[in-house]
């Protein structure tokens, strides 16, 4: 593949694992989460993707890291994310 080809197509795909990245860093400090034996490390990162993916998808212009902190905090929230 040429490199003017290849280049956008690496840069698109490191786009989206930085930005994916970011978010688990900041909202979930996921650089120091000590989980590291057995399955856990896996559960909790599918855990975690599921309850950004939910905080995402709802309506508003808060950050992902305030939507789970409200959800975390009001109930009626929390049913409301879930049942979107």
């Amino acid at each position: 593949m040429p490199a003017e080809r290849l280049g956008p197509v690496v840069r698109d795909h490191w786009a989206v694992e930085n930005s994916l990245h970011w978010v688990l860093d900041m909202t979930f400090r996921d650089d120091e989460c000590r989980v590291r034996t057995a399955n856990a490390p896996e559960n909790f990162v599918t855990l975690k993707h599921m309850a950004a993916n939910l905080a995402r998808k709802a309506r508003g212009r808060d950050s992902v890291r305030l939507r789970l902190k409200t959800a975390a905090w009001d109930d009626d929230y929390l049913e409301s994310l879930i049942a979107a």
